[in-house]
């Protein structure tokens, strides 16, 4: 039942001494403050790693070219390894079945790219159709580069949304205007969005062009993968390895490059990579789980400090409770209502304070691998109430002892 006069007790305490029960408050709703904030940005690391990792697919595996470091088969160190069609080729032949995308890649080097008269400073790059879905492209406006382009060797370009707004903001769309890349002129076909603006300072057109009207022969800078999603997170890295092994021991024999020379054929995983990421998160996440409860302790601890100093103030007013008959139970209740009421406040303003900073501030973070700071709701409240039980914990014990105190030692107290 709600009892009136306990309450009128409780903040005539609180009243009488507001610095103490203040400093007691704070040191608890700092320790939920402090806990919410550190998981809040645990999340957001997240939330960071998982963007980077979508600007490309998820299950893509990339391999380029290095230089040999090891002495193989009568071959000195320092060989500069080329990749070729054929590598690409019959790599996609023997895995097609493993393979979802798949497309080569080469930097356009040595060119003039114009607009009219106007010198364009971006990069261009030949690739397969198949590269908008590696590099999670998304259109805007018209298409892609496809398999018709590719046969043709088609005089055709995509452009980066920032390209544009840069250059074409006098028009209401580029798509038919025309760019000459070292005097032969490529036809817009499709403006494209990348969620970095840096990766839309990019032009793509077909690598069959770049390797037949720009002396490219057969060569090819780097390759590009991905495998069939699987909703096991595991196996999909498993797999992932497999593939990754399997492609660099093809390319070092391909090459007659020493099995253990990863210098000269860097192969990449994306599922990999992300797990070592993931895993990273994990145990900083764990570090700020230590530092908050540690601060909640702390928190926790002062209330239990602050209860024994309230039944040592209180042993006479104890005492005569108790020989008016008051039991040993409302002598208990009366201290922890006091320490949970506290607790209970200090959390709650600790809890709100943290969720309304992370509410108001996470959105607008621009940190690289922090993406909106959040706290699930459900594990907050689940904490607080969790330190209310601590707090009850920590009073009963100074609340136990009051309630057995001597009436006659009570009343002799000074």
């Amino acid at each position: 039942m709600f009892d009136l006069e306990r309450w009128q007790e409780i903040f005539d305490t609180i009243r009488k001494n507001k610095l103490r029960t203040f400093l007691t408050g704070v040191s608890v709703a700092s320790g939920i403050f402090i806990l919410v904030i550190l998981l809040g940005f645990g999340q957001g690391m997240r939330n960071g790693i998982a963007r980077e990792f979508e600007q490309d697919a998820s299950t893509s595996v990339w391999v380029w070219p290095g230089t040999t470091t090891k002495e193989y088969k009568g071959l000195n160190p320092g060989r500069r390894i080329q990749l070729r069609n054929e590598n690409f080729d019959t790599w996609t032949a023997l895995n097609g079945e493993r393979i979802e995308y798949n497309s080569a890649r080469n930097f356009v080097n040595g060119v003039s790219v114009t607009y009219g008269n106007e010198a364009l400073v971006y990069g261009v790059q030949g690739v397969h159709p198949d590269f908008q879905f590696i590099d999670n492209a998304k259109m805007s406006e018209g298409r892609f580069l496809n398999y018709s382009d590719h046969v043709n060797t088609a005089k055709v370009i995509v452009i980066g949304n920032k390209i544009k707004k840069d250059v074409f903001a006098h028009l209401d769309s580029p798509i038919g205007e025309y760019v000459d890349i070292s005097g032969i002129p490529f036809k817009i076909v499709g403006v494209f969005k990348e969620m970095r603006e840096r990766e839309e300072e990019q032009m793509y057109i077909p690598i069959t062009t770049v390797q037949r009207v720009f002396n490219g022969g057969d060569r090819i800078s780097n390759m590009a993968f991905t495998l069939p999603p699987v909703e096991d997170f595991d196996q999909a890295v498993t797999q992932a390895v497999a593939f990754k092994e399997e492609l660099r021991g093809y390319l070092s024999q391909a090459h007659t490059i020493h099995p253990e020379d990863e210098s000269a054929m860097q192969v990449w995983s994306a599922l990999e990579e992300a797990k070592r990421y993931y895993s990273l998160t994990g145990n900083i996440k764990l570090f700020f789980w230590f530092v908050g409860i540690c601060t909640i302790i702390a928190g926790v601890v002062g209330v239990s400090n602050i209860m024994l100093i309230v039944v040592r103030e209180r042993t006479r007013e104890i005492g005569i409770r108790k020989a008016l008959g008051a039991r040993p139970w409302s002598i208990v209740g009366m201290i922890l209502h006091e320490a949970v009421f506290i607790t209970a406040f200090s959390g709650f303003f600790g809890l709100i304070l943290s969720m309304a900073l992370l509410e108001v501030v996470g959105p607008n973070i621009e940190v690289d691998y922090v993406l909106n700071p959040s706290v699930d709701l459900r594990v907050a409240l689940t904490t607080v109430f969790v330190l209310i039980l601590a707090g009850t914990l920590a009073g009963f014990f100074p609340a136990w002892r009051a309630a057995n105190i001597q009436v006659i030692n009570a009343l002799r107290d000074e």
